[in-house]
């Protein structure tokens, strides 16, 4: 439901002081929670505060136009008129989208697994390219890129990646890349230059902070072992790697990239209440649910959100029906404006939903 604007300049007002209050300053966790309501609301405020103000100069125009009868100063007078009130529209349009209602888990860091689908050795070739993609497009925004889980291959790729994207309403940026990936390229294996369709799958979770999700000790079953694959003999030769399950959901989640199995246990609870918290909100959101439940599927190529077609250099959205021909450049991380599309696309369903409800 929509706050109304004087609700919201109450609140912006009230965390204002808060913010300046020395007891909430100390509470730096709280503080910062309160920092990000705050910046929402300024966005909301500002133009509210420039609509009023719009509003009551066009008025004055108005009056001017009633009162005065010199030509040229009703011209003028017009002219102003005019422009205040698409001003005023602009306004009160920028309005209506901002307080449309959020996804309330826009401002979270995100949890981002991208397994290898059909397509073999060039599947996990490919999930590796999504992986560098993703970081590199993080790594320009001045997000933190943390490696959560692997499991690598031996020419490249990745079997599954895990990883963790720490940054400014991270999860609103890249929530619309769950799905299937297809890839259309000649792998560098193939003799023949015949080109092949690959598949890898992306899943995208909000971080889930422990007050949001509380795990039991007696409802996980913790096992160590030695981890396999890269990392040197002391990986090898130690039980560092970790595998959590959870009993009453069967969840199970492995973490092996760290030497420290303290270190392995902690990222592998952080993906599991990540995971714990997607199943929660599908079941309080039937519609949230629909989508989520759909967002990987098994992989298969008809399943596919958006095709990385490497003859002809272009991506295409299957979603927006859209087409980039920059191929290179996105993989390369400059994935900025296929975000903001479907940022922009979120937002206008959104509006569309909210004026439909009334």
């Amino acid at each position: 439901m929509m706050r109304s604007l004087a609700d919201l300049e109450a609140r912006y007002e009230e965390l204002t002081a808060l913010l300046s209050d020395p007891a909430v300053i100390a509470r730096q966790e709280e503080w910062r929670k309160l920092a990000r309501e705050h910046r929402r609301l300024t966005t909301v405020v500002e133009i509210n505060r420039e609509y009023r103000e719009t509003l009551r100069r066009r008025e004055d125009a108005r009056q001017l136009l009633r009162d005065d009868n010199d030509e040229e100063l009703r011209a003028l007078a017009e002219e102003e008129v005019a422009g205040l009130e698409e001003r005023a529209a602009a306004c009160e349009r920028r309005l209506k989208e901002l307080l449309v209602p959020r996804d309330p888990a826009d401002d979270k860091n995100v949890i981002i697994e991208i397994r290898a689908g059909t397509g073999g050795d060039e599947a996990a070739l490919f999930a590796a390219d999504l992986y560098r993609m993703y970081a590199r497009f993080a790594e320009g925004r001045g997000w933190r890129v943390e490696l959560l889980s692997s499991n690598p291959t031996g020419i490249g790729g990745f079997k599954e990646i895990i990883f963790m994207v720490h940054g400014d309403r991270a999860y609103s940026y890249l929530k619309h890349e769950r799905g299937v990936h297809r890839v259309q390229r000649v792998p560098a294996t193939e003799a023949s230059g015949r080109i092949h369709t690959s598949t890898a799958t992306v899943a995208v979770l909000p971080e889930a902070e422990e007050v949001e999700v509380h795990i039991a000790t007696e409802d996980l079953q913790v096992d160590t072992f030695c981890a396999s694959g890269p990392g040197g003999q002391h990986v090898n030769k130690t039980e560092s790697a970790v595998r959590i399950t959870h009993l009453p959901t069967g969840l199970v989640v492995t973490c092996q990239d760290e030497k420290s199995q303290h270190k392995n246990r902690e990222r592998a609870l952080r993906v599991l209440r990540a995971r714990l918290l997607e199943i929660a909100t599908e079941q309080q959101e039937e519609e949230v649910a629909q989508a989520r439940r759909a967002q990987v599927g098994t992989g298969e190529r008809a399943e596919k959100i958006r095709t990385y077609n490497f003859p002809d250099g272009r991506i295409t959205d299957h979603r927006l029906k859209q087409t980039w021909h920059r191929l290179e450049a996105i993989l390369e991380g400059d994935l900025g404006p296929v975000v903001e599309a479907l940022m922009a696309h979120e937002q206008a369903q959104r509006l569309a939903r909210a004026t439909a409800s009334g």
